[in-house]
């Protein structure tokens, strides 16, 4: 991949502009380390109760309500072409803003809201695993470990396909 310049955007999710430090929420699926764009998130809950949608993408891991708004719950296990969640371990609820209204994320922990320096940015690294890859908007290299910036919009394209 070329060297993205300051001012490019990558996906739905904008390359941070020189000297402007951003803040993610932070979440792991499996042992990898995401973070979405704060303003992104609307809120982030234990475990909720799940109505299955027969037919689905198999992503979809179900509906459920929240205070009366249906909100479509997206395993990002599956997404990512992750091992299944081992037994008893609940996910977590990360939801999000999309296009399409809010859409659930379930995950496997919630982490913290870092602030992250724009020199630490880079482009996606060609050796992560291509289903991975697509959904990621950039890395940030913290210590001793890789932010993966999610593009929030591409994770959600292939819950409406088979």
């Amino acid at each position: 991949m070329s060297q993205m310049t300051a001012d490019m955007t990558i996906g739905s999710t904008p390359a941070p502009l020189a000297g402007q430090s951003r803040q993610y929420s932070t979440f792991y699926v499996g042992d990898l380390f995401f973070g979405i764009e704060v303003l992104q998130v609307q809120e982030v809950l234990r475990y909720l109760e799940m109505t299955r949608v027969p037919s689905a993408p198999e992503v979809i891991e179900g509906l459920i309500n929240l205070r009366g708004q249906i909100v479509t719950a997206v395993d990002m296990r599956r997404r990512l072409g992750l091992p299944k969640r081992p037994e008893g371990q609940l996910p977590m609820n990360m939801v999000i803003r999309s296009e399409d209204g809010a859409v659930s994320l379930l995950v496997d922990e919630i982490g913290d809201v870092l602030d992250v320096a724009p020199d630490c940015f880079e482009s996606v690294p060609d050796n992560l695993p291509a289903e991975q890859r697509e959904l990621i908007a950039g890395i940030y290299k913290l210590d001793g470990r890789l932010l993966l910036v999610l593009d929030a919009e591409r994770a959600l394209q292939t819950q409406m396909q088979n």
